[in-house]
């Protein structure tokens, strides 16, 4: 099965949250705009626009076209050092 743009991108949003532990609330942030909106986007209700993707994608530290690529892609691409539990894993390791 083939996913268009718009649903890989959705996908890969969640998965990029889900990887690091960040609410719809905190990327809302990011984007300017509110929760209710983001929701949304993650729903299908609203699509997401170039400029969300490209914003996220300096947001996560990936290029814009990993995060397109699907949530595979798009977490394979994320900087450890982004990844939920980064910061309570380098301070066991000291």
């Amino acid at each position: 099965m083939v996913l268009s743009l718009e649903e890989s991108l959705r996908l890969s949003v969640a998965a990029l949250m889900q990887a690091t532990g960040e609410s719809q609330r905190a990327i809302a942030a990011v984007l300017g705009l509110t929760q209710t909106q983001i929701s949304r986007r993650q729903s299908g209700a609203t699509a997401w626009s170039l400029r969300d993707a490209d914003v996220l994608a300096g947001h996560y530290g990936i290029a814009a076209l990993d995060l397109l690529a699907g949530p595979t892609r798009a977490c394979e691409a994320l900087p450890a050092a982004r990844r939920r539990g980064a910061n309570v894993e380098k301070g066991a390791a000291r």
